[in-house]
């Protein structure tokens, strides 16, 4: 059976007008007004967007600061209106798009509870039935006849967010609030998100986190200047983040020329040694080679990452061997993956400089690595599944075929 459409974002653009000048007087205004002098200028925020989120999808959206996803969000959750195009919402939706949004610093805890939820759309008796779960989720149990003044600022950040997830909602939508509260709650969090990504729960993410974006989406968006540039999976979609961020990192433009400077890193090329499917007794062996085209600092990171699961499963780093000089650099690196199996992993390798900023970065796509089953692991036995968490000890050795 088709999937049903939980979101439908059709041709959707919007425009702000910013002031160029100040009106003094009526008649000044009604002058420019005949002269067809507007007083502003359009700042074309979203261009012709259309896509789907069907019913069950984590669907993440990503962009660069200013490339129109907070406003995209705010249409969708029906703060803004588009210019042109329609949003179209089947179910109840609950939107989270800034922490602690409507709380009341004068007001308890519980008493924010239910104005915030009174916001979010839902009646007092739906609230009371939300309520001693979104209490337990925040552990805020004895605060909650406190007012919020009193509360920390990772205490706000709990009750806010709890609210927010703990909402029964249809479709839940999160701007940029997935690294809220100390370590222990957000693998409350991480917890919480598997659990609605695997019970099907229709969820929209804008987030910067690729590895979140990998981890929980099933799909995504990337935009850029208000366009869609790249949609489909998630995977291939953070890569495309990634690229462009590299790009946009490393280079500037000259005020005179608007030309490009080189980021001092070209041709990064990653190869494969061994064989495309191995064992978990055999080695993995790859070869990376790249110019720097001036005297800087550059060393090289990579990951193996489980691409069905989206967890990275191994990585390391040049840093011992790291350059200062211009010249061809051509590295070997190997390693042995023990007690996995069944993984397709992927390759992906990036050149960092002297600050950790990115200066060239490649990937080895379509599965280059499938671990073939052991016979001697028995089904029972979970601690080689267990291992394939990225915590397997670096156990590789880097060789320097050429600097």
């Amino acid at each position: 059976m088709d999937k049903q459409i939980a979101v439908r974002v059709d041709h959707v653009s919007k425009y702000f007008k910013l002031p160029t000048e100040t009106t003094q007087s009526l008649r000044t205004a009604l002058v420019n007004r005949f002269k067809g002098i507007k007083g502003y200028k359009e700042q074309h925020v979203l261009r012709d967007i259309t896509f789907d989120v069907e019913e069950g999808d984590f669907f993440g959206i990503l962009g660069r600061n200013g490339s129109g996803k907070s406003t995209l969000l705010k249409i969708i959750s029906q703060i803004y209106e588009p210019e042109k195009g329609s949003i179209t919402v089947n179910g109840k939706m609950v939107s989270f798009i800034e922490l602690g949004v409507g709380f009341n610093p004068e007001l308890t805890g519980r008493e924010n509870v239910y104005l915030n939820g009174a916001m979010l759309g839902f009646t007092t008796q739906e609230i009371d039935a939300m309520y001693e779960d979104i209490v337990d989720f925040a552990e805020l149990h004895e605060f909650m006849n406190q007012k919020l003044k009193n509360y920390s600022s990772g205490m706000q950040v709990r009750l806010a967010f709890s609210v927010a997830i703990k909402a029964q909602g249809d479709i839940l939508i999160l701007d940029e609030v997935l690294a809220v509260g100390d370590e222990a709650f957000q693998r409350k969090c991480n917890d919480y998100f598997l659990e609605r990504k695997d019970s099907g729960k229709t969820t929209i993410l804008v987030t910067h986190d690729m590895g979140a974006v990998k981890k929980y989406c099933n799909k995504a968006i990337l935009i850029e200047d208000g366009l869609i540039k790249a949609q489909g999976d998630p995977y291939d979609v953070a890569n495309q983040y990634s690229v462009d961020n590299v790009v946009n990192t490393a280079t500037s433009e000259t005020p005179e020329e608007g030309v490009a400077r080189k980021t001092g890193v070209e041709n990064l090329e990653v190869k494969l040694i061994s064989n495309s499917q191995i064992t978990p007794n055999d080695d993995i062996i790859f070869e990376v080679s790249y110019d720097v085209l001036e005297d800087k600092e550059a060393f090289l990171v990579f990951s193996l990452t489980d691409i069905d699961r989206k967890v990275w499963i191994y990585n390391d780093n040049s840093w011992d061997l790291k350059t200062m000089t211009k010249g061809h650099k051509r590295y070997r690196y190997a390693c042995r993956l023990d007690n996995v199996n069944d993984l397709n992993l992927q390759l992906v390798v990036t050149v960092l400089g002297r600050n950790r900023e990115m200066l060239a970065f490649a990937n080895i796509e379509n599965s280059p690595y499938f671990l073939i089953k052991r016979e001697d692991i028995s089904p029972e036995d979970s601690s080689a599944q267990d291992s394939a968490t990225g915590l397997i000890q670096r156990n590789g050795q880097w060789q320097i075929i050429q600097d």
